[in-house]
């Protein structure tokens, strides 16, 4: 029964929640990223450099069946083992896109989070300059 209250305890502690709507809400914006990047970001990417696919450069590292097409997708699916690195290109292209659009979105909320700037104010007068005024507004009053 202690093992119980315990974990009852753990679970509804506010790092526990916390955690939880961060893991649930950093998924659903990963897939806004993602469709950002694939939707958006890459088609344009593309249409500047052209097309940016990398994913059919491979080393086949064994003996290849006659009448296999040399292509990735029927050198996998006849079981020669290949070495795909052009995979691997395309996604450390698509993650370093992903980071720098994630990197300009923090920027943006962080600068949208900032406090404006305090009005700058002015020093309080030195205690000498404040007896010099009043003397000397004491002897612009006339004499009663």
């Amino acid at each position: 029964m202690a093992m119980l209250a315990e974990f009852k305890e753990f679970a509804v502690k506010g790092n526990v929640v916390d955690l939880a709507v961060g893991v649930i809400i950093g998924a659903a914006f990963g897939k806004i990223v993602e469709s950002l990047v694939g939707d958006i970001i890459m088609p344009l990417v593309g249409a500047v450099f052209g097309k940016l696919d990398f994913s059919n450069l491979f080393v086949v590292l064994g003996r290849v069946p006659p009448g296999n097409a040399m292509t990735l997708d029927a050198l996998k699916k006849a079981g020669v083992p290949v070495l795909a690195y052009g995979n691997f290109i395309t996604v450390a292209v698509n993650f370093a896109l992903l980071a720098f659009i994630i990197f300009l979105m923090v920027q943006q909320i962080n600068r949208l989070r900032r406090d404006p700037a305090p009005a700058a104010v002015a020093p309080a007068p030195a205690e000498d300059v404040v007896l010099l005024r009043e003397i000397r507004d004491s002897l612009r009053r006339p004499a009663p």
